[in-house]
């Protein structure tokens, strides 16, 4: 029987857990900074991309 999109996702998902993590709060970031940061919280975290750039 042929597997569901969703049992392959999850086989993906246990297999690849740090690189999982990775993409969900990739996405989270991305949502917070596009539909709930206010002017502040640009400020703020434009001030750590530019710490965390020079750290890498």
């Amino acid at each position: 029987m042929a597997k569901s999109q969703n049992e392959r996702n999850k086989e993906w998902q246990e297999k690849n857990k740090e690189h999982a993590r990775y993409l969900k709060g990739r996405s989270a970031a991305r949502s917070f900074i596009r539909n709930r940061s206010t002017k502040e919280d640009l400020d703020e975290l434009e001030q750590l991309i530019a710490e965390r750039r020079q750290q890498l």
